[in-house]
């Protein structure tokens, strides 16, 4: 019997009901992993601003794929979970439904929002399909346009909540029915989720051991640390000066 089979005997047997929800729900085999569904983006289109239009630009693409299985972990170990068809339609009916746009689930790196109008969310027979109006001035859009066109960075993952759904007879697969996106998130990613990953940014021979050594520290020592480094820096000292540029708000990528 494979552990993944020996789960679902155990979930069967301590589990009162299909329809609860997966307990310690996550993306990854370790306690206390984010619980995050990333998948390719599909259909990606950017497009620039055209002559006398908006002077946005255009980006399209699918957060989720329904209908299809993926990878999870809850308090008895694996299982397959999948988004249902339909799944999404109760929470974007919803008239004051809040959802950004973000990277990497960083919540304030925001591209879109619905709540102005510049990001909207639907659902079509492929899955939750994610459309919305960049500002090319906006630094962090800057920043990613080129990663998108290049396919350097090609997922995208959302963040949301379980309303409704049900274990299969087996114990093996978790088919969410409802889920809640307000004030979730859709976001473009690295990669998914994983417990194994720390913070990713660009390292040279310069900075790859301070960031090695950066990650290991709580958020808050993190954010001292950057503070201490910024205020020590002064034109006069290069090394210092240089140190302080490597190490960036972007650096502080934190353990998910």
């Amino acid at each position: 019997m494979t552990a993944r089979h020996q789960a679902a005997q155990e979930r069967g047997a301590k589990v009162r009901a299909r329809a609860d929800r997966p307990s310690q729900r996550r993306s990854g085999e370790a306690l206390g992993s984010a619980a995050r569904v990333s998948v390719r983006i599909q259909g990606l289109e950017l497009r620039a601003p055209s002559a006398g239009g908006s002077g946005l630009l255009q980006f399209r693409g699918y957060a989720s794929v329904t209908g299809a299985g993926y990878e999870m972990y809850d308090m008895f170990g694996e299982y397959t979970e999948e988004v249902e068809p339909g799944a999404f339609g109760s929470s974007l009916a919803r008239a004051d439904l809040d959802v950004p746009l973000v990277l990497q689930h960083q919540d304030l790196r925001r591209i879109a929002r619905t709540t102005n109008g510049s990001l909207r969310l639907s659902e079509d027979s492929n899955g939750l399909l994610v459309q919305a109006d960049l500002d090319p001035t906006d630094q962090d859009v800057q920043y990613i346009e080129p990663k998108l066109r290049s396919g350097l960075i090609d997922e995208m993952s959302f963040k949301f909540r379980i309303n409704s759904g049900e274990w299969s007879p087996d114990w093996l697969t978790y088919r969410i029915k409802d889920v809640d996106l307000n004030r979730g998130d859709v976001a473009i990613v690295g990669y998914g989720a994983s417990p194994h990953t720390a913070g990713s940014g660009l390292l040279t021979p310069d900075n790859d051991g301070a960031l090695a050594e950066l990650a290991q520290l709580t958020e808050a020592e993190q954010r001292a640390a950057l503070a201490h480094i910024r205020g020590a820096a002064t034109p006069g000292i290069a090394a210092r000066n240089k140190f302080a540029d490597l190490i960036t708000d972007s650096d502080l990528q934190y353990r998910r």
